[in-house]
């Protein structure tokens, strides 16, 4: 019985779950100007897969790197819904 495929859907799951929140929060604080930090990021997270021996280990940071790609597409796409109010609007910020 193979485990790996069920691990790395974990991994997914427990990546897109996280990083769902971050978007959120770092349109609210930072703006959609935080999307270099997720493009850095996600290029270490696809650098350390391709070092990584253990198969796990390198598909789980390679979909930790890919949904941090993902989400500078949601940042800008947050900052849509946050126009839109469906999200709310930091008061602080310009």
């Amino acid at each position: 019985m193979q485990l790996k495929g069920i691990l790395i859907g974990l991994i997914s799951f427990l990546s897109i779950g996280l990083f769902h929140p971050l978007v959120i929060k770092g349109e609210y604080y930072f703006s959609k100007s935080i999307w270099p930090a997720f493009a850095l990021f996600g290029a270490v997270m696809l650098a350390v897969s391709l070092k990584v021996k253990n198969i796990i280990a390198s598909a789980g940071t390679a979909v930790i790197g890919m949904s941090s790609f993902w989400s500078i597409k949601e940042l800008y796409e947050q900052e849509q819904r946050v126009a839109k109010g469906w999200f709310p609007k930091n008061p602080n910020r310009k």
